[in-house]
């Protein structure tokens, strides 16, 4: 009993230690960025649970300008690739160049591509074909990738904050499923209410422009990273989660979703409701989740994994309805 209340102890003293942290940071972001705190709340949500996120939101939205002051903030070396119809894979990746050395030899030497960065930026990311939208695939999933046979690690930690134009927009390709599934979260951005918006006018168009510090470490980040994958999940979030994931696909003897729903999340959507729940828990200070994170999650967790059927979008219905609905009916 000594050892498990010394861990328990522990893992109190490290949570109130990196909540500390969390808070500072929010603070510094928040000088930059003004109004949309659940698109903040989100997006560090998806770091601290060691993720990627999509953002989706038409241009003009601070999306960029957020992700690049995270970097900032978390002490993150980042990169930015602007996707446009011409990139190609090595373009992200890095290539091979033929170079002549000592005594007239030749040999290839591998130039890293912008990839290699411990916060990537990729930028209006479905405005490249998908055959360049994939070359993200292995990075994403594996925190590598291989080039002419060769692996090569990423720095650790390895994030990509993806931006998204809406797929009604010209000169959009959809991202593949694949691609799609191996983001943690996708944040929607919103256009800011009034008084947000009167403040972006205000601050951002004077002589000086606020800035933000760092308050992390890449180090500091990735201790707080495995601390809430040690944070304790109850039986009954687990039900929650399961009981959601599973509602969420058809063929599980739900009538409404057998009828709007074409396909629905895999376990790696479970997988990610585990991990945000924690994160969620923790970013509000306490430390455990409940089944109220695993309700506000549902959306941003779930939304990009499923796909409505003809019948469903015909009756103008969307996925974000099909989730709240799938969500009050599973939980109260």
């Amino acid at each position: 009993m000594g050892a498990i209340d010394t861990e328990e102890t522990q893992i109190v003293a490290e949570a109130e230690k990196a909540l500390a942290d969390i808070r500072i940071v929010r603070e510094e972001v928040s000088k930059v960025i003004y109004g949309q705190e659940s698109v903040v709340e989100n997006v560090l949500l998806a770091i601290l649970s060691g993720g990627h996120a999509l953002l989706v939101g038409v241009p003009g939205l601070a999306k960029t300008k957020l992700v690049a002051t995270l970097g900032t903030v978390l002490g993150l070396d980042g990169n930015r690739i602007q996707f446009t119809p011409d990139l190609m894979p090595s373009d992200i990746l890095g290539s091979e160049v033929l170079e002549e050395r000592e005594a007239g030899r030749r040999a290839f030497r591998f130039i890293k591509g912008p990839v290699f960065a411990q916060l990537l930026m990729a930028d209006e990311i479905n405005r490249a074909s998908p055959r360049t939208q994939s070359a993200l695939l292995q990075s994403m999933q594996e925190y590598a990738v291989t080039i002419a046979g060769q692996h090569y690690d990423l720095p650790r930690p390895f994030h990509v904050l993806a931006t998204q134009n809406p797929l009604e927009q010209e000169g959009t390709y959809p991202l593949p499923e694949a691609q799609l599934d191996r983001f943690l979260l996708q944040v929607n951005v919103d256009y800011p209410d009034i008084a947000s918006e009167r403040r972006i006018l205000l601050e951002t168009t004077g002589a000086e422009e606020a800035t933000a510090s760092p308050v992390l470490s890449a180090a500091r980040l990735m201790e707080i990273q495995t601390l809430i994958r040690k944070m304790p999940v109850s039986e009954s979030v687990l039900e929650a989660i399961l009981a959601l994931v599973r509602a969420a696909r058809p063929g599980e003897g739900h009538a409404d979703t057998d009828r709007d729903v074409a396909w629905g999340p895999g376990p790696r959507a479970g997988q990610s409701l585990m991990l945000t729940a924690r994160a969620r828990a923790l970013y509000q200070g306490r430390l455990a989740p409940s089944v109220d994170d695993v309700r506000a999650l549902a959306g941003p967790v779930l939304q990009h994994r499923m796909a409505l059927t003809f019948a469903a979008r015909a009756e103008g219905k969307t996925v974000t309805d099909v989730i709240a609905a799938i969500a009050q009916r599973d939980f109260n």
